[in-house]
């Protein structure tokens, strides 16, 4: 993965690191909430079932209980005995004798006078029968349930079943419906028919309607069903205040996750990563800079200059960048590079041309091994290019200590590649290591060479260069006139924007080309010499 993906990556994560504890918070916070919301509705709808299986199991029991009774019906022991059962099981409100369906009397009337019962609303496998009736034997309009076995008949206040004590914070609503008859026989609050109705086609246990949320409870064997409901309302209420709870821990999460990526994304963005960075997407381009020969003014190579271009359109100087690499280490990895794009841009314009040279800059780290020296012979012998066609260049401050350096200078001219010294005159012990160092060219900086009418300096440069031998390239000629001095006292060669500016590849070979070929013109049209 580049650098860039990776810087892609964090920033993407990044994102997610704000963003997704501040979402879990809310998240956790309305989770919370809705659970706390449906414990309470279930636990209260758990509650209802046993209320009404205990109550169901009461009656049962109590007409267990009268069916064992043998003494003669509606006489007076029989009526103590209804009216003594009654007074022992407080669920039940009466205890009915029948003949059929035909009520005789009861806890509360020793001669019954109401009407016959109808057929039952429900049987049960072991023979339990219940009715759901709107009238009592004392004529009074009320919703009553009664069970019967046998001969038996115990009746119950249908508010009986759905008498619980909801232990919430919020108020929850309960019924108890009839499956068969489809008959609401008690309800704290008013059921909307659409509900049931839903319920029963659908056959849901749980349904959100009308800002409500329903939970519907069957009971087996019984064909009763419990329906608890309760508003939402207070339920976003209560998500309003997990937030207040939840939300800090998000944002406490937030700010750390955000300030443990941005020092992550800091270093991604350092300058070391970013040269990396540019180095993996080969962002970095090479431009040559022609080097000349001032009496003739042929082209006779080129020194390849690294340039960064930015994102923004501008460029990185090499003033900048290459002091950088050299700070983080990675000043190896950009010579390489460089050596790897001069190979594959210029090999076969070397080939072509086995008396021109391109120069490559390498740095003092560089120098403290031969791995770029086996480099640079493997690709030469790959390409057919002469070792001699490629010219190493060095400041002087990367040969400050010659004892470490001067060997492996040594080894790349025995391997045949020649030396230059760039920006001659710009350190500090220049003539003492000039003696010891075998280099095969001297530069000329081109803060002499823009000085060359005010200060001698560049005379005294160009005089020690004659003296150990050294071929000389002034940089920095600007004009004719810093031409001709430079050829008037011994300078064999130079490079500035009086010949060209630093070109792309393509565009290099195609002046180089052109230089060539006019030169070749000038030298068929000039005169014979006397």
């Amino acid at each position: 993965m580049t650098n860039r993906r990776l810087r892609s990556l964090v920033t993407a994560i990044l994102i997610l690191a704000v963003l997704l504890p501040i979402a879990l918070s809310i998240w956790f916070a309305r989770s919370h909430a809705n659970e706390q919301f449906n414990d309470e509705l279930e636990t209260y709808t758990a509650s209802a079932r046993a209320r009404v299986e205990m109550v169901i199991e009461q009656a049962r029991e109590a007409l267990l209980v009268l069916n064992t009774l043998q003494t003669t019906p509606c006489s007076p022991e029989h009526l103590l005995a209804l009216r003594r059962l009654a007074y022992t099981h407080r669920y039940v409100q009466e205890v009915i004798w029948m003949d059929g369906l035909n009520p005789r009397c009861s806890s509360l009337e020793s001669s019954s006078r109401q009407q016959p019962f109808p057929p039952p609303d429900a049987v049960t496998e072991k023979g339990f029968r219940a009715w759901y009736t709107s009238r009592t034997d004392l004529d009074m309009s009320y919703e009553m349930v009664a069970i019967g076995l046998d001969r038996y008949a115990v009746i119950i206040d249908p508010l009986t079943f759905i008498d619980v004590v909801p232990f919430s914070s919020n108020p929850i609503n309960l019924a108890l419906i009839g499956t068969s008859s489809n008959h609401i026989i008690a309800s704290t609050s008013t059921l909307s028919p659409d509900i049931w109705q839903t319920v029963r086609e659908e056959h849901r246990i749980s349904l959100t309607r009308h800002g409500n949320r329903y939970e519907i409870l069957p009971l087996l064997n019984t064909k009763l069903m419990i329906v608890a409901w309760a508003s939402l309302a207070p339920l976003e209420k209560a998500w309003r205040d997990q937030l207040l709870l939840w939300m800090p821990f998000g944002i406490v999460i937030s700010l750390l996750a955000a300030a443990f990526i941005l020092r992550l994304l800091g270093r991604l963005q350092s300058p070391r990563y970013r040269l990396i960075d540019a180095l993996n997407n080969r962002d970095l381009t090479i431009n040559y800079q022609p080097v000349v020969e001032l009496k003739s003014g042929r082209a006779i190579g080129a020194e390849a200059l690294v340039r960064w271009p930015q994102p923004d359109g501008t460029w990185l100087s090499p003033d900048v960048f290459i002091p950088m690499a050299e700070q983080t280490g990675t000043i190896n990895q950009l010579s390489a590079y460089v050596i790897e794009r001069v190979f594959e841009e210029m090999s076969d314009w070397l080939r072509q041309h086995p008396d021109k040279h391109i120069a490559i800059n390498l740095a003092a780290q560089d120098l403290s091994s031969t791995v770029l020296l086996e480099r640079l012979t493997r690709l030469c012998a790959g390409a057919g290019v002469a070792t001699r066609q490629i010219v190493i260049e060095m400041t002087e401050r990367s040969v400050v200590d010659p004892d470490i350096t001067g060997p492996i200078l040594t080894r790349y001219r025995q391997a045949g590649f020649r030396v230059s010294i760039d920006d001659f005159g710009t350190g500090y012990s220049s003539l003492s290591y000039l003696q010891e160092l075998e280099v095969d060219i001297l530069k000329i900086d081109k803060s002499f060479v823009m000085a060359l009418e005010r200060k001698q300096v560049t005379s005294h440069i160009i005089e020690i260069a004659r003296t150990l031998k050294l071929e000389m390239v002034a940089e920095g000629v600007e004009n004719p006139q810093q031409e001709a001095w430079l050829c008037r006292h011994g300078v064999q060669y130079g490079q500035g924007w009086h010949y060209s500016k630093a070109l792309p590849a393509q565009a290099f070979m195609r002046w180089a080309d052109d230089n060539l070929a006019s030169r070749e013109d000038e030298t068929l049209l000039a005169p014979p010499h006397a």
